[in-house]
Order: structure tokens, then C-alpha cells, then sequence
């Protein structure tokens, strides 16, 4: 699946499938793996079917199953040009302004 095109509806179950192919192979049932991430059994089946859950549960499941590796080069920044190289090296974090008091008296 090139996920590039693909919808979230799309993304979620197959995401679910790849879990489901990964505890299968582990040779765990559903419910060795819930007892291992420390989740219920019913959210297993719901992330392995639709691929539904929270980012935590997620996390959970991929390290109960030994992917948490996979997970490390998700969401790096990558740059694509020597612009956006130029402006990361450029950038500096600053506070926001605080808003000013609309009820504090103008003097």
C-alpha cells in the first residue's frame, strides 16, 4: 500500500493487519499480547480490525511486540532543500508575546 495516496480509512486497517501479522508470527494470542502491553483484550481486536486506538495504546502494542525501533525514524524532520536547511538553521525558538490586558487602563 503506498500510504503517500492513501486514505486514513485505508491506513487504519492496514496498520492493524501489519500488528496482527507481527503477533502472529511472534506465535502470541490476543490475549498474551493485551496481558504484555498492559491493554484489554477487546482493544487488541480493535486495533488488529480497524487499526483503532490511541497514539498510547499503539505505542504499547509495538513494544510489547519488540518493533519500538520501528518507531524511532517516524515523523524525523526531513529537509528536501538547501532552503528549508538555511531556514531550520536560521530559526530560534521565541516566546510569544503575552496579550496585552484588555481591561488594564491605557495611561
Amino acid at each position: 500500500m503506498d500510504f503517500a495516496f492513501a486514505t486514513c480509512d485505508e491506513i487504519l486497517p492496514e496498520l492493524g493487519a501489519r500488528l496482527r501479522a507481527q503477533r502472529l508470527v511472534q506465535s502470541l494470542t490476543q490475549q498474551q499480547l493485551a496481558d504484555m502491553a498492559n491493554v484489554s483484550l477487546g482493544t487488541v481486536k480493535t486495533l488488529e480490525r480497524s487499526g483503532s486506538s490511541s497514539l498510547e495504546t499503539l505505542v504499547r502494542v509495538v513494544q510489547a511486540l519488540g518493533l519500538a525501533d520501528d518507531l524511532a525514524p517516524l515523523f524525523e524532520l526531513k529537509l528536501h532543500s538547501i532552503a528549508q536547511m538555511q531556514t531550520l538553521s536560521q530559526a530560534k525558538r521565541q516566546r510569544a508575546s503575552r496579550p496585552k490586558n484588555p481591561w488594564q487602563a491605557k495611561s
